[in-house]
Parts: structure tokens; C-alpha cells; sequence
């Protein structure tokens, strides 16, 4: 038998120890360079060389310890957030948001801006590049990039939006190349349920957690899983449409021109549309929350309908996944502790115990605003300096 030699690229194991860096400023915050030696057991030379070169690309910035010890204070280095900034765009059914923060992730609220989402693609792209130069205008530091966040099927070769349930105006179109080239900024397109994972990843429910699933239930139904520490994106990035798996072939027509689909019952709108139908009215979020409040409101069958049919997806996921948690997603359903035991009831029913015994059902703690901001860091961090871990 012949000897293969395998060899290991300088430049590719410096990125690599760079992402290292990167990935534990991220998680742990500030730290000198002789921490970052002791966490990562690089040598001295090695955590300099990489660390000049993010301070290089303006991922990182340094500052001094708020704390000076005796004696002349070594400086901490940090994720840039005064000389750098990102940019995240959430496009929803009804309305649209616009986010600025620094490579921290965390988002400058006197910056955010919001407005209905318009009723064409020309218009919505108009709106949004203009909300964009807006912030890029008013904030400081130098754009990295901007995170364009859709619920959709998003084709992973041309980065286009196959089909938008929810939001047809979308469908066949590449809304981050089409920004981009208005603003010369870096746009990524990225899907919502998948955003959302990295964000409760990096600081929601699942901290530190390489196996979890994340259900969003807000307008449409969709999964995220992380595997083994991997994002599960599919042959060509549509993994995850739990949500168009048709439940009754005769039941209520989908965004997606089916019937029946499990997003039709399993989702804050579906709650929505339930509780309008029974009071003869159409409501809002609002006033579903003020009369959801009450102690004998009236709707018990509606609530222990969504959540059968949210624990129907979340015992699939258990099933095919095995998972350590669920992490439910909703802007209005799972905002209350009952209704979320609600749903943790029904999966024992339907799911399998052996599974289920090692499996948590938890409420993330991100926003989908939080989700743009933190797929775009991952975009950005992983274009740079790649890590065995990404899919």
C-alpha cells in the first residue's frame, strides 16, 4: 500500500485559526490576546498574525479594558462595533424592517426603521434601498454587508426566490443581488427559519447546542435544523418546508396553491383566521392578544386546534431529526406558558416517548430582526475565514 501525503494549506489553516478567534469573540465577548492563546491553544505568533489580519478586514477592533489592571493595561479586542457596521432586512407580509448593528450582533433600536410592505417588487425594492441608504447615511462606521431575510423557498445556486407562499411579489426574483447592485453594499439573501437558527444559536435558546430544531409559526410554518452543529439546507437549499405538507387533501387553500397544508392550522395567522371566523369579524394580533387576556375567553377549541397541529410538525421533526430541543417561534400563539404546555401535551401524545425523553419544546428568545443581523455575521465570518463546522 502506497503513503498518501495530505497537505494542509498555509493560507486555509490561517483562516481557519482566524475563524476559531472569531467564533469564541462572538460567543464570550471581549478578551486580550493572551486569553485568546489560553482558550484556543494557538501559539503567540499565530493568535497576532490572525488577529492583525481581522483587525485588517474590519471584523475586529481593539479597546481598552474598562478595568485597567496595575501597571501598563494590554488592550482587548473585540467583534467591531463602532468602526463597522452591518445592515438587516426583514420582508414580511405587512410590513418590512430595517436594522443597523455592529458586528456584535446587537441592534441599534434608534436606528430601526419600519413601513408596510408595498404591493409591487419594484416598489418594495425602492423602499428598501432607500430605507438602506437612510441608515447607511445616519450610522457610523464602515458597511460590512446586509442581510436580506425572507420566509420563502430560496434556490442556493442563484441565491433567487423560487416561491413566496405568503408573499407572491417575491417569487422569481433575487431581492439581495437587486439591492446590491443599488447601494454597493455586499447583500445576502438569506430564509428565514435558517437565520432564526443561527440566531438562537448565537444568543437565544440554544446556546452552545449543536442538535436543534426551530419551527416558525409566525405567518407560514417552516423548519430550521442544526445537525451535528451543521445548518441542514438540502440538495439545493429548500429544506424545511414542513409547513406545505398537505394534512387534509378537502381543508383550506394554502399560499402555495394546495389544500390542506399543515401551515393552513398550525400557525399564529391560522389562530387568527380561527378566532375571526368564530366572532364573525376579522381581527389583529392586538386584539387576539387582549382577548386571548381574558380568563373565559372563548376560544379553547381554536388554541387546542393550533396546537395539535404545531405539535403534528413538531413530532415529524422529533421523529426524522432527533433533536436535543424544539424551539418554537411565534409572535402571538406561543407567547403564553399555556399555550406553549398546550403543544407540549399534544407531542407526547403523538410523539415517540423514547425520542421525546431526551428532547426539550422551548419559546425562542431572537426576533427575526435579530435573525437578518445574525445570518449576515455568519455570512460574512464564514466568507472569510471557514469553519469545519458549516454546511
Amino acid at each position: 500500500m502506497t503513503a498518501r501525503t495530505i497537505r494542509v494549506e498555509p493560507a486555509l489553516l490561517r483562516k481557519i485559526n482566524e475563524r476559531r478567534l472569531l467564533e469564541y469573540l462572538q460567543m464570550n465577548g471581549p478578551a486580550s490576546r493572551a486569553m485568546l492563546r489560553r482558550r484556543s491553544g494557538l501559539t503567540a505568533p499565530t493568535v497576532s498574525k490572525a488577529i492583525d489580519s481581522l483587525l485588517e478586514r474590519g471584523l475586529l477592533e481593539e479597546v481598552d479594558p474598562e478595568q485597567p489592571a496595575l501597571g501598563r493595561p494590554g488592550k482587548l479586542v473585540r467583534m467591531a462595533t463602532t468602526s463597522a457596521m452591518i445592515v438587516g432586512v426583514l420582508i414580511d407580509v405587512r410590513r418590512c424592517t430595517v436594522v443597523v448593528a455592529g458586528m456584535d450582533g446587537r441592534i441599534a433600536d434608534d436606528h430601526t426603521r419600519r413601513f408596510a410592505t408595498p404591493d409591487s417588487y419594484a416598489a418594495l425594492l425602492a423602499a428598501i434601498e432607500m430605507e438602506c441608504r437612510q441608515v447607511l447615511a445616519e450610522s457610523p462606521g464602515t458597511a460590512h454587508g446586509v442581510g436580506v431575510v425572507v420566509n420563502a423557498l430560496i434556490t442556493t445556486q442563484e441565491h433567487r426566490v423560487a416561491s413566496c407562499a405568503n408573499l407572491h411579489i417575491l417569487d422569481g426574483h433575487t431581492p439581495a443581488h437587486d439591492l446590491e447592485s443599488r447601494i454597493d453594499v455586499p447583500c445576502r439573501l438569506l430564509k428565514a427559519t435558517a437565520a432564526l437558527c443561527l440566531s438562537e444559536r448565537a444568543a437565544g435558546a440554544a446556546v452552545g447546542c449543536d442538535d436543534f430544531a426551530l419551527l416558525d409559526m409566525t405567518t407560514g410554518l417552516g423548519l430550521g435544523v442544526i445537525s451535528g452543529g451543521t445548518l441542514v439546507k438540502g440538495r439545493s437549499g429548500m429544506a424545511g418546508e414542513i409547513g406545505h405538507v398537505v394534512v387534509d387533501p378537502e381543508g383550506s387553500p394554502c399560499g402555495c396553491g394546495n389544500r390542506g397544508c399543515l401551515e393552513t392550522l398550525a400557525t399564529d395567522a391560522a389562530l387568527l383566521r380561527l378566532m375571526s371566523t368564530r366572532i364573525g369579524r376579522e381581527i389583529d394580533a392586538e386584539e387576539a392578544r387582549r382577548l386571548l387576556a381574558q380568563p373565559d375567553h372563548g376560544f379553547a377549541a381554536d388554541v387546542d386546534t393550533v396546537a395539535r397541529h404545531v405539535a403534528l410538525a413538531a413530532s415529524m421533526v422529533v421523529n426524522v431529526f432527533n433533536p436535543a430541543r424544539v424551539v418554537i417561534h411565534s409572535d402571538l400563539f406561543a407567547e403564553d406558558e399555556q399555550r406553549l404546555a398546550a403543544i407540549r401535551t399534544w407531542l407526547e401524545r403523538l410523539g415517540l416517548a423514547a425520542i421525546l425523553a431526551d428532547c426539550t419544546l422551548q419559546r425562542s428568545r431572537t426576533s427575526k430582526e435579530q435573525a437578518a443581523v445574525s445570518g449576515i455575521i455568519h455570512e460574512l465570518t464564514h466568507a472569510w475565514a471557514p469553519s469545519f463546522r458549516d454546511g
